[in-house]
């Protein structure tokens, strides 16, 4: 079930939310427990019983991994964290990445003459974003930085979420644990204050993000002897535009859905296209997954504390298990590793620091969406031949223009909210559409939540309801 279907909007959301108002306080997390399963269940079908056995694994473990006054038992307790990060990391090797080191596998003993069987398995909805939570949850008590919870009922609404289960934002323990007790409030001013941010969100993903992806399908689908300098353009300036579009348009219907529910979920993307080095853009871009990343894995391995060479490495590190958790793909890999090394060149050179001046600022900013563009051929791209011979007519001009195909799939419309999505390029690095409809109280908010409340929530319904919807493209990860 997607956020942008009839079934959830016209239905499931409507029911969910009188549910909660309708519960008594010590009951509504039993709603949202219920309610989130069920959500996962309507998508995920038989693999909803993995993610059941990895809530009753790490409920379990939880209370056994609160340090006591004196902490007597830490090796244990040590023990006990580990054996559980390598049961939560080893359910997302086996059903994430089996099928791709079988098939490298079995490339590789076809070199020699022999065979060797390729595991297949359907990849869980929403596997990358539950078993960091789960790592999250463990990894804080063991801590101390927030107690287990005690209630199954509790530890259920914070793993399961339907906001944020399937494709985020990824919410640390310790961000939403005081958030868990039963005696939450929950007042109607929460649905008034996150309805708006989940309509934005909703138009950002149906009529930006959806219109523009035939266009950007048909630019990455042209053979290489029909790939030209302005197809290769189009498509990867189409694709920056939609990623941007869908993913931080679900964050937005995610932070909203959470607000009407009653949690306040951190922000996930902060104009991130306005960023003037690579540094900037991952403090902007996917901000819940670099902070997970930050805080479980980089300063665990020494962060920036032991050296440069030791910072290099930490920073490698990271951005290789950035690329692959996105996804099992050599294409995943290289992406990480480009903006890995893209940012180990900035902190050897200096360049992680914003320029002074106005002039130097604007080229910077160019230069580093420039490089952000590139990246995400390789992140579109179905294998590496087409990321390369991509970003090869990238570099190399010509008179060739558009193939029919592209032609026919580049309307007047698309053009149109393809230039009206570049606009946000140029938006101020400061500005937040999503918190100032949510939070700020102000004429201008008021107006704006009006406009977004009338035209953008019934052209998306409009769109919605005709079927001109897709999947959201995190869905995958």
């Amino acid at each position: 079930m997607s956020f942008a279907s009839p079934l959830f909007l016209w239905y499931f959301l409507p029911a969910v939310l009188a549910a909660v108002l309708i519960a008594p306080r010590a009951g509504r997390n039993a709603v949202v427990a219920v309610a989130s399963l069920l959500f996962y269940a309507s998508g995920a079908g038989g693999t909803t019983a993995l993610l059941l056995a990895c809530i009753v694994v790490n409920f379990l473990v939880g209370r056994h991994l609160e340090p006591d006054e004196w902490d007597l038992n830490r090796s244990r307790r040590r023990d006990l964290l580990i054996g559980t990060v390598v049961f939560n990391l080893s359910i997302l090797a086996v059903w994430k990445y089996a099928g791709f080191a079988t098939a490298q596998l079995a490339v590789l003993t076809e070199w020699f003459g022999g065979e060797f069987p390729v595991l297949q398995l359907a990849l869980p909805i929403g596997i990358s974003f539950y078993t960091f939570h789960h790592i999250s949850y463990v990894v804080d008590i063991y801590r101390g930085e927030r107690p287990a919870l005690r209630d199954p009922v509790s530890f259920v609404t914070y793993i399961s979420m339907f906001p944020q289960l399937v494709a985020g934002p990824i919410v640390r323990y310790r961000e939403i644990a005081d958030q868990l007790p039963q005696h939450r409030s929950h007042r109607l001013d929460d649905i008034a204050a996150g309805f708006p941010r989940f309509a934005w969100g909703l138009t950002k993903k149906v009529v930006i993000a959806d219109t523009l992806a035939p266009m950007v399908g048909a630019c990455f689908a042209t053979p290489a002897e029909d790939m030209t300098f302005a197809i290769a353009w189009l498509g990867a300036l189409g694709y920056t535009m939609q990623l941007y579009f869908d993913f931080s348009g679900y964050s937005d219907m995610a932070i909203g859905l959470g607000r009407m529910l009653g949690f306040r979920l951190p922000e996930n993307f902060a104009r991130p296209y306005s960023s003037v080095t690579i540094t900037e853009f991952w403090r902007r871009w996917h901000m819940s997954l670099s902070r997970w990343f930050r805080d479980y894995v980089y300063i665990p391995l020494g962060g920036n504390r032991r050296g440069t060479a030791r910072t290099y490495r930490n920073l490698a590190i990271i951005f290789v298990l950035t690329g692959f958790w996105h996804g099992a793909a050599w294409t995943y890999l290289v992406w990480g590793l480009f903006h890995g090394a893209l940012l180990v060149v900035e902190r050897a050179t200096g360049w992680d620091r914003s320029p002074a001046g106005a002039p130097a600022r604007i080229a910077r900013r160019a230069l580093t969406l420039l490089l952000v563009v590139c990246g995400w051929v390789f992140f579109r791209a179905p294998d590496l031949g087409t990321a390369f011979m991509m970003l090869g007519h990238m570099l190399v001009p010509d008179l060739s223009g558009l193939t029919d195909v592209v032609a026919a799939s580049m309307t007047n419309q698309r053009a149109v909210f393809l230039l009206l999505a570049l606009v946000v390029v140029l938006l101020p690095a400061n500005s937040g559409t999503g918190p100032f409809l949510e939070s700020v109280r102000s004429r201008p908010a008021n107006a704006l939540r009006v406009a977004v409340l009338t035209v953008g929530l019934l052209y998306s319904g409009l769109l919605v309801a005709t079927g001109s919807f897709s999947p959201f493209l995190y869905y995958q990860f």
